[in-house]
C-alpha cells in the first residue's frame, strides 16, 4: 500500500512538471492583417443576417479575424485550437476570399451550404464552449439561401 502511494505522487510529480514544460511550447496565435478589399464582403452580396451568422459561427477558424480566448494560452488546449485555427484558413478564409479564383469560390459555397446542413460545421468540439455559435435550421437556411444565390451570380 505504501508503495503505491509513493508511486502515485511520484506519477503526479511527472505530471505536473510535463504539464508545466508544455507552457513553454506557445504556437503562434496570429491574426494576419486583413486587406478589406480581399474580404467576402467585398466580393459578395450579403445580407447583415448572413454576415452575422458568418461572424459568429465561422469567423473564429475561417478568417483573419480569430477571437483568441483565455484557454489558448493554456498547453495542450494551446496546440490543438491552433492547429484547427490554421487548418480551417487553410481550407476556406473569408479574409482571402478575393484571392480565390471563380471556380474556387463557386466549390466554396457550394461546400458551405454542404458542411452546415450535414452539421460537419460548425464543429462539434467548437460548439460546447461557444453555444452562441450552433446553427439553428433558420440560419443553415440563410446561408444555403445566400451561397444559392452567390453561386448562381457567378454564372
Amino acid at each position: 500500500m505504501k508503495l503505491l502511494r509513493t508511486m502515485l505522487k511520484a506519477l503526479v510529480v511527472v505530471v505536473v512538471c510535463l504539464f508545466a514544460a508544455a507552457q513553454f511550447k506557445r504556437p503562434a496565435r496570429t491574426n494576419p492583417p486583413i486587406d478589406h478589399a480581399q474580404a467576402i464582403e467585398a466580393h459578395t452580396q450579403m445580407k447583415p443576417e448572413v454576415a452575422s451568422i458568418l461572424a459568429r459561427s465561422c469567423n473564429d477558424c475561417h478568417s483573419n479575424r480569430t477571437a483568441w480566448p483565455w484557454y489558448t494560452n493554456v498547453a495542450p488546449v494551446s496546440w490543438f485550437v491552433t492547429e484547427h485555427v490554421d487548418e480551417g484558413r487553410r481550407r476556406l478564409n473569408f479574409s482571402d476570399w478575393g484571392r480565390y479564383d471563380q471556380r474556387k469560390r463557386n466549390k466554396r459555397l457550394q461546400e458551405i451550404c454542404e458542411e452546415v446542413e450535414s452539421g460537419a460545421m460548425p464543429l462539434s468540439s467548437y460548439t460546447p464552449l461557444h453555444r452562441y455559435a450552433r446553427l439553428s435550421p433558420e440560419d443553415k437556411k440563410a446561408l444555403c439561401d445566400w451561397a444559392a444565390a452567390e453561386r448562381a451570380r457567378l454564372q
